[in-house]
């Protein structure tokens, strides 16, 4: 007699094709159809961007819209591409239920926010300094925002899956190379999915350091601990 064999339990289980947590995917989502929209509505990349105008003007709402802006289909998919990469260590620190996922999507948005407000700094200050006063610019894209997920990550990687050392050797590498990576390319021009336009490549450093320093902080504020990673 033979013992009754499921011989579907024996075939290898099928495996996503993208392994990443939900609010991940569903960030990406966002910024693929936010781009879709525009592209197929013709409407202007400007719209929604931040410019030196609305600072000065006191309007903040494009510190938030401009991260869902994008010059081109290989613009957001290049920064898609940065936010799966480095997003989903972030989300699985977090946690998948409502209030990790809130406050990693709030950890995107600070990232982004603090990349413009502080290349806006910047601009202002060196054209106080060197330049004819304060200079017109604007801002498109999620590139400050991803950068400040890979900040993130750089420190959960450092500890595991826990924030680690902030000057630890994994973080340090990860920084001086982002640095390098942001400065060759910045000034040479060569960054892909820009389409030719200037790159505001320190504001993604900024943002880079933004979410290195405070990945803690929003673990805190996520609740993050035990064993939640585990429900991915």
């Amino acid at each position: 007699m033979t013992d009754g064999l499921d011989i579907g339990s024996e075939r290898p289980a099928r495996q996503p094709v993208f392994n990443a947590p939900w609010p991940v995917t569903a960030l990406v989502a966002v910024l693929v159809g936010a781009h879709a929209v525009r592209v197929l509505g013709d409407g202007p990349a400007d719209r929604f961007a931040l410019t030196s105008a609305d600072l000065a003007a006191g309007r903040l709402g494009g510190l938030v819209t401009y991260q869902f802006v994008h010059a081109s289909w290989a613009h957001v998919l290049v920064n898609s591409a940065f936010v799966l990469a480095f997003g989903a260590p972030v989300a699985r620190y977090l946690g998948g239920g409502p209030r990790g996922a809130a406050v990693f999507f709030a950890f995107f948005l600070l990232c982004g926010a603090v990349a413009a407000a502080a290349y806006a700094g910047m601009v202002d200050a060196l054209g106080a300094v060197f330049g004819p006063g304060r200079l017109a610019w604007a801002l498109v894209g999620a590139s400050g925002a991803a950068s400040g997920l890979m900040g993130g990550a750089a420190r959960l990687i450092q500890g595991q899956g826990r924030p680690g050392f902030l000057f630890g050797r994994t973080v340090i590498g990860m920084t001086f190379g982002w640095i390098a990576v942001n400065v060759v390319l910045g000034v040479s021009g060569l960054t892909p999915g820009t389409a030719g336009a200037p790159v505001a490549w320190q504001a993604h450093i900024f943002g880079y350091f933004c979410g290195l320093l405070f990945i803690g902080a929003a673990g805190r504020l996520a609740g993050a601990g035990g064993d939640h990673a585990k429900a991915y």
